[in-house]
């Protein structure tokens, strides 16, 4: 097995804990690594995969606490939304695709630091929808859809438990929409992993969401937010330069 595997199976088993922690986190985490080391589109693709798997076994734990009518105002627009943003994908090469998913995760990354000091408060429907479009478009073009909704979530005061439990649903949703449409644009996209490394992905997902299960009872929000940022800073910085590198 080489380096370069052994690392995006470490990645994608931090990034199930993040996602089991904070609701999410698992692309902010793992997208720039999968990037760097397996090409642009083929980084992506895995990056939806492991977030659909990992989505779907955390729904299963916080299904009580969904709120189904704040989902579908965010799933609908942001579906419509992944369709162009999946043809703007397939059409841009490996390299400045690669610095478009470093920038759009270092974009994110600053702006939820910046949110965590504001008193804007906002509410309505119409936020909602643009925050799914801007969600769709960003997870189709880069794997990263929840910067964008966790942007709404701080400056409309959404009580933390309710909006994790329901981006699980949500990613569920959206992930299936832009893996769907991505294969149907270029079913060439697809990784080519043997079965017993999709398994090997498979159960480093459901470990790390149990790992994440029992850290969630002694790890403060803030703590695992910090961490977060502060790693997925240091690969996004990485792939972008690698993405540079390459242009």
């Amino acid at each position: 097995m080489s380096v370069g595997l052994i690392a995006v199976l470490v990645a994608v088993f931090a990034g199930a804990i993040a996602q089991r922690i904070a609701g999410l986190g698992f692309a902010l985490l793992v997208a720039p690594f999968l990037v760097m080391l397996l090409g642009a589109h083929e980084g992506v693709i895995v990056v939806l995969v492991c977030g659909l798997v990992s989505s779907t076994i955390i729904m299963a734990r916080v299904w009580a606490e969904v709120e189904w009518s704040s989902l579908w105002w965010l799933a609908v627009p942001a579906a419509v939304a992944t369709i162009p943003a999946a043809f703007v994908a397939r059409w841009l090469p490996p390299a400045p695709l690669s610095i478009v998913v470093s920038l759009l995760v270092l974009v994110a990354l600053l702006v939820s630091l910046l949110l965590q000091r504001t008193t804007l408060a906002i509410r309505g429907r119409l936020p909602m929808g643009l925050a799914g479009v801007m969600s769709g478009a960003t997870n189709a073009l880069a794997g990263v859809g929840g910067p964008a909704v966790s942007a709404y979530a701080v400056m409309s005061r959404w009580p933390q438990r309710a909006f994790a439990a329901t981006l699980q649903p949500y990613f569920v949703l959206t992930n299936i929409v832009a893996l769907t449409v991505k294969f149907a644009v270029d079913p060439a996209q697809s990784p080519s992993f043997g079965v017993t490394i999709w398994l090997a992905i498979v159960a480093l997902i459901v470990a790390g969401v149990v790992v994440g299960d029992r850290c969630q009872r002694y790890v403060r929000d803030h703590h695992a937010r910090m961490a977060l940022i502060v790693m997925s800073f240091i690969g996004a910085v990485a792939a972008l330069a690698k993405g540079l590198v390459d242009l």
